[in-house]
């Protein structure tokens, strides 16, 4: 049975990073978690650190966040909590939405229940989910209006894929995408998009269904792209890859929680299930191009460039930016949407001056804990 929709405060946002555990020889994932949790077990901090999937991984969390300097003061005390802890065992810790150097046969099991139940299940594919996600929850006034915000925010994921690309790299090879992170999710059965349903009781419905089936046992056995939480009263975002700075994780969390707020008070969109016609095809191109891609709206049918309609986004819900503390998030977003610059395009920059990918993880490290003039 689907647990009830907590209440929460509208529009505060929660962030979750999935970082990369790496050794200081040959900048593959290293087996440190364990190790990282003791060292930081008695630290005090706002949010947490956990395992995450395999022992090459770890997750940051916030707590509830009202605006993007919480959000950004919390994350940063969270990545300097890990990092003192990374140096103490002489690894290192960085972001980005894939490793190098990973094999996924080589991947194992956290140990966790849940973890092994996955890999039995999913056997390989479980094995190559070794990515690095930056997800977003966004608080809700209520179950219905969660799922109104769910396909609402469906329009925009184009935007937080290219916002957050920095997955070129895969099994020591540019696959030529900005994001080929969602490539590795995209073949599991309860990938994709939520079912179209705008009210909460036609969602415990679908819910109940599925789980008869026995495909599933809880939400989190759906890997959409959107999804609902009720046990915290959000929705939350999954597509980004996690960004090579918590600066950039807090600005895009400052982007989804503005225009969160702008989606559900000005009501600017029209929903339809047809929205969905075109949305696997965006969100391809999202992942190809980043901010080069073309997307097509689907109330229109016309196409426009993303980076063009970030822009345009930018200015609709700066009033609502203003009202929740975010414009220094959003200005953030605006300079590199302007500039052209992002994460996938300084990786690729960096192994084309350097010609190594040992050297390209050796600086994401190094611009993970705060560098600001590497290559």
């Amino acid at each position: 049975m689907l647990q009830p929709f907590a209440s929460s405060e509208p529009f505060t946002i929660g962030v979750e990073l999935e970082v990369q555990v790496v050794n200081t020889h040959d900048y593959n994932l290293t087996k440190a978690t364990t190790e990282l949790l003791n060292r930081v077990r008695e630290e005090t901090f706002a949010g947490a650190i956990d395992p995450e999937t395999t022992e090459g991984m770890i997750e940051l969390s916030t707590g509830v966040c009202r605006n993007f300097d919480q959000v950004s003061n919390e994350l940063q005390v969270l990545r300097d909590t890990l990092v003192r802890a990374a140096d103490f065992l002489n690894v290192g810790v960085c972001g980005g939405g894939t490793n190098f150097f990973q094999n996924w046969y080589d991947q194992r099991s956290d140990g966790r229940e849940r973890s092994e139940y996955l890999m039995g299940l999913y056997g390989a594919l479980y094995q190559q989910f070794t990515i690095f996600g930056q997800h977003v929850h966004v608080g809700c006034p209520d179950a219905d209006s969660a799922l109104v915000l769910l396909h609402s925010l469906s329009r925009y994921v184009p935007h937080f894929i290219a916002l957050a690309a920095s997955s070129p790299f895969v099994q020591g090879s540019d696959t030529q995408f900005q994001c080929a992170r969602l490539n590795s999710v995209a073949p599991f059965p309860l990938s994709g998009q939520a079912p179209f349903v705008t009210e909460w009781s036609e969602f415990e419905q679908y819910f109940e269904r599925m789980t008869n089936t026995g495909l599933v046992k809880s939400l989190k056995d759906f890997y959409w792209d959107i999804r609902p939480s009720p046990g915290f009263g959000t929705i939350e975002v999954r597509v980004m890859d996690t960004p090579l700075r918590v600066e950039r994780a807090a600005a895009i969390a400052a982007y989804i929680q503005a225009l969160s707020r702008y989606l559900l008070i000005d009501k600017p969109l029209t929903l339809s299930e047809r929205d969905y016609e075109v949305y696997r095809t965006n969100r391809f191109m999202a992942c190809r191009f980043g901010l080069d891609a073309t997307c097509v709206n689907p109330e229109t049918g016309q196409s426009k460039p993303i980076r063009d309609d970030i822009l345009a986004t930018l200015n609709a819900i700066s009033g609502h930016a203003q009202a929740l503390g975010g414009q220094a998030g959003l200005e953030s977003i605006r300079r590199a949407v302007t500039t052209g610059t992002s994460d996938a395009t300084w990786l690729r920059r960096v192994y084309g001056a350097h010609d190594s990918l040992h050297e390209v993880v050796r600086q994401q490290c190094q611009i993970w804990r705060g560098a600001q003039t590497l290559e």
